[in-house]
């Protein structure tokens, strides 16, 4: 089983008003070094897939053909590799019994990971 990570958000010449409200609302919280807010998608999907590649090449399917509106949305994603489910829950749990309360949040696509992309 392998696990996607998909992050869609809004094309940069795309108006965002969700995202200048947002901005609005955390500058006059004080935030005032807060210049830009989109707001967008994140996905997570479990799959089944017999190779890395056949992962990516499934869930790239999925952002063009369902996931986001090309016209107007750019997407990105990452897939970790299988992993036993049993390993997987125990590195999540170890993590959290660590601290480490970020351990089974955000997408590595937001981090700058490598990952499909919308564009072009």
């Amino acid at each position: 089983m392998r696990t996607a990570r998909v992050l869609v958000t809004p094309k940069p010449v795309i108006n965002d008003p969700q995202g200048a409200t947002v901005k609005q609302a955390l500058n006059s919280l004080g935030f005032a070094g807060v210049e830009e807010v989109r707001i967008g998608k994140y996905l997570e999907i479990q799959l089944q897939a017999s190779s890395d590649a056949e992962a990516r090449s499934e869930v790239e399917q999925m952002c063009r053909k369902l996931l986001a509106n090309r016209v107007i949305e750019d997407f990105r994603f990452d897939v970790d590799p299988a992993a036993e489910a049993d390993d997987a829950g125990e590195a999540v749990a170890d993590a959290a019994a660590a601290g480490d309360a970020n351990a089974d949040k955000g997408p590595k696509a937001a981090k700058g990971a490598r990952g499909g992309s919308g564009e072009g």
